[in-house]
């Protein structure tokens, strides 16, 4: 059975469905290494929030379905001061439906095949994928922020999406009958999957870049882009692969590690001495405390949907599924500033700043 660290100052918080699957995984053979980050949780089959290595194998469900999801975070050109939530609000409309933009100029620009094309380009998606507004709460580093270029006083955007159904329909095409057993890395069904997962990896970014831009556009805004990082994904590794299920990168630059919609979110900067000891990754948010199903049954009781419009951050949520409105409440997450004290703890990142959301986007009829 392979190693597995824990990165918590107290794994007795850890689901222990959760260890489970990381016990799982830990025998497959050819598993090496396996890190459960402080966000981990149940998820289907495979628990989330953790990062596998395997010297000669690759496994497609490790990545799962949605192939380079991830956080993009955006500085616009708006200033905090002239951001009214009910003038945002109101603009807010016809960004579920397609995006009427160029999609074959949009994918050759990333090298990649019209046959990819979808009408889900430009679009978020469901489950835990939104857009927030946000705002810098505080700064934590200022040298740091300031050498960065980043302005406090503007109005910032984070996106989470990924490759939507492209991703799905690669996992489906390249599942094994057992999941237990990869594919060595040097056989040509590996290969095949791994091609397939880059140009994944390549939509999801343009999806975010092309949401992004959507956003801006229905609002007026101007913005640059912070940084992009997937956190669903296989890259090599130290001579093998390093398998993210729901782990941002330690080794691709500043990191965005969102809490719920109605919780703070961290710019973090990875500190490389330590980054090995995590396998050279980190949380990718809160990490679910209740799954979907149990979300809905505990609030859905006590609160109605309008209850759930605004947060106690007094920030506002757009999200008219009223199902999914209870499954992604504040209250079915974990609280984000535990996962990063243990982070810090042990000396994985460097908090720069700390961002409070104005308005959460997740769905609209219309």
């Amino acid at each position: 059975m392979s190693a597995i660290t824990l990165i918590a100052t107290d794994p007795a918080r850890f689901d222990p469905v959760a260890l489970d699957q990381l016990e799982a995984c830990a025998r497959y053979d050819g598993m090496a290494r396996i890190v459960g980050l402080p966000d981990l949780h149940a998820g289907n089959g495979i628990a989330v929030g953790a990062a596998f290595w395997s010297p000669s194998h690759v496994w497609p469900h490790l990545v799962g379905s949605d192939i380079g999801c991830g956080m993009a975070l955006w500085e616009t050109d708006c200033l905090v001061r002239k951001f009214r939530l009910s003038a945002i609000e109101r603009k807010l409309h016809g960004l579920d439906a397609p995006w009427a933009g160029d999609h074959a100029e949009a994918l050759a620009e990333v090298g990649l095949p019209p046959r990819v094309a979808s009408p889900a380009l430009g679009t978020i998606g469901g489950g835990n994928h939104f857009v927030e507004f946000q705002r810098i709460e505080a700064i934590a580093d200022e040298t740091r922020f300031a050498d960065l270029g980043l302005r406090h006083d503007r109005v910032w955007m984070m996106v989470h999406s990924g490759s939507r159904g492209l991703g799905q329909a690669i996992l489906q095409a390249h599942r094994q009958a057992d999941a237990r057993q990869g594919i060595p890395a040097g056989h040509a069904k590996a290969k095949a999957y791994l091609a397939e997962h880059d140009g994944a990896l390549a939509w999801a970014i343009l999806n975010r870049q092309i949401i992004a831009r959507r956003f801006c556009e229905s609002l007026g805004f101007d913005g640059r882009r912070v940084l992009d990082i997937c956190h669903n994904s296989v890259t090599p590794h130290r001579g093998g692969w390093l398998h993210r299920k729901g782990a941002a990168p330690a080794d691709r630059g500043l990191v965005t590690i969102p809490g719920s919609r109605g919780d703070f979110s961290y710019l973090v900067e990875p500190i490389a001495e330590a980054a090995d000891h995590a396998l050279h990754s980190l949380a990718h948010g809160a990490g679910r405390k209740w799954s979907r199903k149990d979300a809905h049954a505990r609030l859905s009781r006590r609160f109605k949907v309008a209850d759930l419009q605004r947060t106690a951050l007094g920030s506002q949520v757009i999200c008219e599924d009223r199902r999914l409105i209870f499954e992604e409440a504040p209250d079915a997450y974990k609280d984000i500033g535990m996962v990063i004290a243990d982070l810090e703890q042990v000396g994985l990142i460097r908090v720069i700043a700390k961002l409070r959301p104005l308005l959460s986007y997740k769905t609209r009829a219309a």
